[in-house]
């Protein structure tokens, strides 16, 4: 039997849509059942946590490759502005390329590896690699996938620690939705503890987006726009590189996406800017950051005109801006878990209208959902110094 959905006007199943589909509707759900996890694994987690951040030269790294690189890109900031502590986000495929290079100063580190699946090859990779450079390495898994790679080499290690996602954000789609968010929520959880108060806002506000916002954001995959750019500041940079991605995935290349700062973009990349592009801006809500972005739209709507400027907000911003409700005065690294929704609703509107197959935008195999092809190299210690 063929599901069909008012909201997008097609036969799901025949556009090879029904996975990407639900799994993006899904995502307000599994973020109360991630908390829920994460919840009642806290006195284990903190129990994991406490002796390591009693080192005041702990690094923390979050770590992935492709989107779940960028939900480190999102969530690292937040963590060292809540935290105080040095944080930072690097991806496996710069870890495993360039080891010594990143993990230059041996310090006490928790590795913290976002995975969907944990099969692709860089992620127990990064983790080996981090342990054979480093003298003193811990590791936080958070994936989606208990009978992974990366779960399994690092289950019964007391060195580290493995926080399964719900069994349904393992997405079955090629992209990455509600794993995206989901990783990105429980990773926050962990280490800025329980806020059942901003995850019940986060889900009433995406079910806005979904059940209110979802016919807008569809009109936008217009005929006629080719070019789809995503900017943002902070945490929301790296939302933007997501957004991005996702586009350049379910679209198949089909529309070409483009991410930068709301203050980088002037320097250079304005150029992409032509008839055929719509941008989408995320607005922060921090009012120091949130100027910079505001004047961003303005300067892109004079230039593009109002109808090509998407602004993504918690209150009013002016004309052509969806406006989530309830999350005023919530941190960017949070807000940018529902912010994503609109990016993920606009890229399955752009791959329905170019006619790719969402679920499996590459069937001939191009492109995988879990990357293919990589050989890992044996790194040699360096003489002398025993890394």
């Amino acid at each position: 039997m063929t599901e069909t959905n008012p909201d997008i006007d097609v036969d799901l199943a025949a556009a090879g849509a029904t996975a990407t589909f639900r799994e993006i509707r899904q995502q307000p759900d599994v973020w109360l059942e991630a908390a829920s996890i994460v919840q009642g694994r806290r006195a284990d987690l903190d129990a994991f946590l406490a002796p390591l951040l009693a080192h005041d030269d702990l690094r923390i790294v979050f770590t992935g490759a492709g989107t779940s690189a960028f939900a480190g890109g999102v969530v690292a900031p937040t963590v060292a502005r809540a935290t105080g502590r040095r944080v930072e986000s690097i991806a496996t495929t710069d870890i495993v390329s360039n080891p010594r290079h990143y993990l230059a100063e041996d310090v006490p580190t928790l590795l913290v590896s976002f995975a969907r699946s944990g099969n692709s090859p860089e992620s127990v990779a990064a983790t080996r690699l981090t342990d054979q450079v480093l003298g003193d390495a811990s590791h936080l898994v958070i994936t989606c996938n208990a009978g992974g790679a990366l779960a399994q080499e690092h289950q019964e290690r007391p060195d580290s620690f493995v926080l399964l996602m719900p069994q349904r954000s393992d997405d079955a789609g090629f992209a990455m939705t509600s794993s995206f968010t989901s990783m990105m929520l429980s990773a926050l959880l962990a280490f800025l503890g329980d806020a059942p108060e901003t995850v019940a806002a986060l889900s009433s506000a995406a079910n806005q987006v979904i059940g209110e916002d979802w016919d807008s954001i569809k009109g936008l995959a217009q005929d006629g726009l080719r070019r789809l750019v995503y900017l943002g500041s902070g945490p929301l940079a790296a939302l933007a590189q997501e957004s991005a991605l996702k586009t350049l995935e379910l679209t198949a290349g089909g529309v070409v996406s483009y991410h930068d700062s709301s203050l980088g973009f002037r320097h250079g990349p304005k150029a992409v800017l032509d008839a055929e592009t719509l941008v989408v801006v995320y607005i922060s809500n921090d009012p120091y950051t949130r100027s910079y972005d505001l004047d961003i739209v303005a300067e892109l709507r004079t230039a593009i005109g109002a109808s090509r400027v998407l602004s993504v907000a918690t209150d009013g911003v002016g004309e052509g801006a969806i406006v989530l409700e309830g999350l005023r005065g919530t941190d960017d690294g949070y807000l940018a878990i529902a912010y994503i929704l609109v990016a993920q609703i606009l890229a399955l509107s752009f791959a329905l209208r170019v006619g790719t197959t969402p679920d499996n935008p590459f069937p001939g195999g191009d492109v995988n959902r879990v990357v293919q092809g990589v050989h890992i190299h044996e790194l040699e210690d360096s003489a002398g110094d025993g890394r």
